[in-house]
């Protein structure tokens, strides 16, 4: 229940908020002494003006301010003793949204402007008179308290932004160093393993080539994959420890995928199509990763004997399609692992599009559109 009276005040209170003065004002024309003239509706609809007004004071403070002081200026001169309650309102307003300048020039304008309403409506009457009636309907004291009650808010909701802004950062500077712990962690974890398979694998091959035997293509394959794992596990921590290098691995190493597939034993093709053109650092990285992912599924998941590759550069994007001839059902929808996730989110995170899904003549196919300068 709070909450949706919250939700209505959030939304209308402006509206609240200017009917009251409205009719607050509209009252004390009333029940107020004014002499009767042919001018009096237009002064009880200068009055009303004035309270209405504030319902845009949000949206719209120095119009709100500029129309609210007119109206003052104008139901005086047709001989309203009304306070200036709507104009005291709408000053509070300005000064909030930190109009200061502008509300103390018309301020000062509409200072000015009253007494000589007020010498038009009592022509025959002292300057005195008009003095005095201009100072009942705006006093200095509460226009300078409204004016300072809207400096004293604006200040705070400045503060307390400040404040939020300085959470966020902090929060995000955790987050920042968390990660970059767990990469470090990652990283020692992860290269003292593959350093293992590395040596093992090297020493295989070593023992192969000794004794005078052929030396598995499989074998070859996994000690150049211990190489490779331990370059990109190093090159990863350094972008991590410095935001500004660039990443290490983009496009330009796609064909590395493609010769170390082979070496699998995965017939792989690449294709590109369209003048070579410079893409960003996220989106050369995140194709490389979409690639390599793509590759990594299909020789561990897939079983395939194919598999194709096509990078094509389009006006604003770059398409990356990765096919293979594998072992996946048409019509049934792929499962939501590790590695699908991770380029789906690299992807999205770029304001890009993917698509995962197996082939109707068989096999599966990833599909990549990332933009690189334009709509897509």
């Amino acid at each position: 229940m709070s909450t949706v009276l919250s939700g209505f005040w959030a939304r209308f209170s402006g509206w609240v908020i200017a009917i009251a003065v409205a009719a607050v004002l509209l009252v004390s024309a009333l029940t107020g002494d004014h002499p009767g003239t042919d001018l009096d509706v237009l002064g009880y609809a200068l009055v009303v003006t004035s309270g209405l007004a504030l319902a845009a004071v949000r949206r719209a403070p120095v119009a709100v301010l500029v129309v609210a002081g007119l109206c003052v200026v104008g139901y005086k001169a047709v001989g309203f003793e009304v306070p200036a309650v709507a104009y005291l309102f709408a000053v509070y307003g300005a000064v909030r949204a930190g109009h200061r300048i502008t509300t103390l020039a018309v301020s000062v304008a509409l200072l000015v402007a009253l007494p000589l309403a007020a010498m038009a409506f009592t022509a025959d009457g002292p300057v005195s008179e008009a003095f005095a009636q201009a100072r009942d309907v705006l006093e200095l004291a509460w226009l300078i308290a409204a004016g300072a009650a809207g400096e004293a808010l604006r200040q705070a909701e400045r503060r307390a932004d400040e404040a939020e802004r300085t959470r966020e950062e902090t929060a995000r500077l955790r987050a920042a160093e968390e990660r970059l712990h767990i990469a470090r962690e990652l990283h020692d974890s992860l290269t003292h393993q593959i350093s293992i398979i590395k040596v093992q694998a090297g020493v295989a091959v070593h023992l192969a080539r000794k004794r005078g035997e052929q030396v598995p293509e499989a074998l070859l394959a996994i000690q150049e994959a211990g190489r490779e794992a331990t370059r990109e596990l190093r090159a990863t921590l350094e972008t991590l420890r410095d935001d500004t290098k660039p990443p290490s691995h983009g496009l330009d190493r796609v064909p590395d995928l493609v010769e170390r597939a082979r070496g699998i034993g995965l017939e792989t093709t690449l294709t590109i199509e369209g003048p070579r053109q410079d893409v960003p650092a996220a989106v050369d990285q995140t194709a490389y990763r979409i690639v390599q992912e793509s590759l990594t599924n299909t020789a561990r998941h897939a079983a395939a004997t194919t598999a194709s590759i096509q990078i094509d550069y389009r006006p604003g994007t770059l398409a990356i399609r990765v096919d293979d001839d594998g072992r996946a059902t048409p019509g049934t929808a792929p499962v939501p692992g590790v590695g699908l996730l991770g380029m789906r989110e690299r992807v999205t995170a770029l304001g890009g599009r993917l698509r995962a899904e197996p082939r109707s003549e068989g096999g599966f196919s990833v599909q990549a559109e990332l933009p690189v300068g334009g709509p897509l």
